[in-house]
């Protein structure tokens, strides 16, 4: 499709788990003519999961980005559109897929309102400034309250929520909506799959509820934009366009969200969303532009237009293993890219080449020979590029702001079962770490183990069956444990690492003195230190002591043993070390035996300042029938569990708690026969807190 940069739209589709984020899209690409048939997630058949994972558990777990169009006012429109995953385990496909985007739809259950996960993919979207519309789904379900989801979502998301439709109906009454812009009732013919609209006057029973939401559409919108508050406030007539152009305004400016409502599995009210979508998000040029950095000289700031005839820039934030070469997903910010075009990647100053260019829909590809800003595409031929990398000219190089990946909070063990096996492991392991950032992998030199760390039971588990069903990698697998961090619980001042060794002829000699304190990301940022890993290193060597060649490698010796820890083989971090002192051999000094000296300083130091261990937190939100509440808050009190709220929804009860993570193993079943099968829960990660001293000892010895 030829279409100018100004009838785009890069939108998302994110929500809670289960709140029909894949229905939703499901039938985007059937109204859109992408599909001709409507995929279905519980008969397994929806296009954007395509996974055999996906399919056989009825989840989303990767994004998948497709390209659809639609007609709007006589005028052709090109939608890019992502699928993203609702599960806690896979935020990091939402994470990145918000990097890119321009405008976003947050789908909400229309029974439940706003749910733990809907409060974290919001915040990830207001971290990059996504401009969003809210879609209130499952209208049909019963149940389905919307004045209780529209109060929600102003409550708990402290959002600027305007109405621009309310249903009529609710439940298995669901009939279809009232626009609240043109005054008009929209029926949707469920024999023709809901393709076929037809307007209406607005039933006479639900015309002061229907003039009461347009009054208060009115206010809000005219609360925003000085153009209408002057008409407002002496009654003058709003026309249609003006109240459309005004909201569209303060959409794009972050001040408000229009509310959409519909039920996407009865075919109801995704047309009219998808209305708003052009209507009310953004096009690529009307976010700010691009920022980056000077490779070359970090405090530069530069900027990129949104242009094609600007420099070209773009950000990786997808990699995919594919039989065919790696599919590397790139949002083009300036620029026009040619197949076959060669590229610069400033992060580590290596060449790519665009050997072939795709417009994806889902897992089928359409080539192109060329795309320009604005668009998101996939290329094949990216050798040296990673998730979160900016590719650009090469006479214009160009650093774009990298991604925020959380910490692996839960690990276990895993073992080739063959010597053909740990080939294939160590390889399969790279694969997925390039495709996900959330995952982790080191090997246990003491154990001979490999350990595999991600986000969650249920993420460890999906990358078992990868590397088993997908890869053809035989292992065995340990039970999932907890992945602690180790901290500091003081200070210690000028400690001594003395690496010395004389095995006959040249030696090794590497003499470090270092301060040792707690810190934090905010210190960090406030004193412009590095603080990757959670580990800042600062060199306050006067007057030449140790020579400037071997200060790289004290760093790398203190952030290698961090990473690995000092007193229970877990990452320290928090932490800050001050190189302050040291000496040297003219002939014995080497940069191996400064690393071994920052090695033994840091232990020493960890071992005076007095180490403590930190365990991961989870928020955990309980869903339960009132009748179990004393045996969920009970069980949860035995977990060590801290409750901050228990909130009254309908008939049933939110309890809303922080409890350790290791005492979480299995929780999903446990609920289940405390409350008959009746009971829910979701958990995300919260922080990193330190453990009592009785427990720490436990872990520690068995570890020992």
């Amino acid at each position: 499709m030829n279409i100018p940069i100004t009838r785009v739209r890069n939108i998302g589709i994110c929500a809670h788990i289960d709140a029909g984020k894949t229905t939703v899209s499901e039938r985007i690409l059937f109204y859109t003519g992408k599909n001709y048939k409507m995929g279905e997630v519980h008969e397994g058949t929806a296009t954007m999961d395509f996974l055999q994972e996906e399919q056989e558990r009825g989840i989303t777990i990767q994004s998948a980005a497709t390209t659809c169009p639609w007609e709007r006012n006589g005028e052709m429109y090109k939608i890019n559109l992502i699928d993203t995953p609702g599960h806690v385990d896979f935020t990091i496909e939402v994470e990145r897929s918000m990097r890119v985007l321009d405008g976003a739809v947050a789908v909400f259950d229309g029974k439940e309102g706003v749910e733990a996960q809907s409060e974290t993919v919001w915040r990830q979207a207001d971290r990059y400034n996504v401009p969003r519309l809210c879609f209130i789904n499952k209208m049909d379900k019963l149940g389905a309250d919307f004045d209780f989801s529209f109060a929600s979502i102003k409550k708990r998301l402290g959002a600027n929520a305007i109405a621009v439709q309310i249903p009529i109906g609710h439940g298995h009454d669901l009939q279809g909506l009232i626009d609240l812009i043109t005054m008009k009732a929209i029926y949707f013919d469920q024999d023709k799959q809901g393709s076929i609209m037809t307007e209406r006057e607005i039933p006479a029973d639900l015309l002061d509820r229907a003039q009461k939401w347009r009054s208060d559409l009115l206010e809000s919108v005219a609360t925003l934009d000085e153009s209408l508050m002057e008409k407002y406030l002496s009654d003058q007539p709003i026309s249609e366009d003006e109240l459309r152009a005004a909201i569209r305004r303060s959409t794009i400016a972050l001040k408000c969200n229009p509310v959409f409502c519909g039920a996407a599995l009865r075919n109801v009210g995704v047309q009219r969303l998808l209305d708003g979508v052009i209507d009310y998000l953004p096009n690529p040029t009307e976010v700010p532009e691009v920022e980056g950095t000077d490779p070359r000289d970090f405090d530069i700031k530069l900027k990129r237009p949104h242009s094609e005839n600007a420099p070209f820039s773009g950000l990786v934030f997808k990699i995919v293993n594919d039989a065919h070469g790696d599919l590397t997903y790139i949002r083009v910010y300036s620029g026009k890219l040619t197949k076959g075009t060669r590229m610069l990647n400033p992060v580590n100053n290596k060449r790519e080449i665009a050997s072939r260019i795709f417009e994806m829909h889902a897992n089928s590809r359409d080539p192109l020979e060329e795309v320009t800003a604005g668009n998101i595409v996939a290329v094949v031929g990216i050798k040296d590029s990673y998730t979160g990398d900016t590719l650009c000219d090469p006479d214009n190089p160009i650093v774009l702001e990298k991604m925020f990946f959380p910490e692996p909070v839960i690990s276990m063990s895993i073992e080739p079962k063959t010597a053909d096996d740990k080939r294939k492991l160590s390889e399969a392991l790279v694969t997925i770490r390039r495709e996900d950032p959330s995952f982790r992998s080191h090997y246990d030199e003491e154990t001979g183990q490999t350990i595999i760390s991600g986000m969650g039971e249920l993420h460890l588990e999906i990358i078992k069956n990868k590397l088993v069903r997908d890869m053809k990698v035989g292992v065995d697998v340990g039970k999932p444990r907890v992945s602690y961090r180790e901290a500091i619980g003081g200070s210690a001042n000028n400690v001594r690492g003395l690496f010395k060794k004389q095995t006959g002829g040249r030696g090794q000699f590497g003499d470090v003195h270092i301060n040792l304190m707690p810190y934090t990301k905010e210190q960090a940022e406030a004193d412009e230190l590095d603080f990757s890993d959670n580990v800042a290193f600062e060199n306050k060597i006067v007057g030449g002591s140790i020579p400037k060649e071997f200060i790289p490698s004290v760093e790398h010796g203190i952030r290698q043993t961090a990473l690995s820890g000092c007193t229970a083989g877990y990452p320290l971090i928090n932490i800050k070390v001050e190189l302050i002192d040291g000496s040297y051999h003219q002939v014995d000094s080497s940069q191996v035996a400064f690393e071994q000296a920052a090695r033994l300083a840091l232990r020493e130091a960890v071992s005076k300042a007095g180490s403590i261990l930190l365990e991961p937190i989870m928020k955990v939100v309980v869903t339960t029938p009132e009748d179990y509440l004393g045996n969920i808050t009970g069980d949860l009190a035995s977990r060590r569990g801290m409750i901050n709220e228990t909130e009254d929804r309908g008939n049933v009860k939110i309890v809303h708690a922080e409890v350790p993570l290791s005492e979480l193993f299995g929780y999903t079943t446990v609920i289940r026969g405390l409350s008959q099968g009746r009971a829910s829960n979701t958990m995300e990660f919260l922080e990193y807190r330190a453990m009592p001293t009785n427990l720490m000892k436990e872990v520690l010895s068995a570890n020992a």
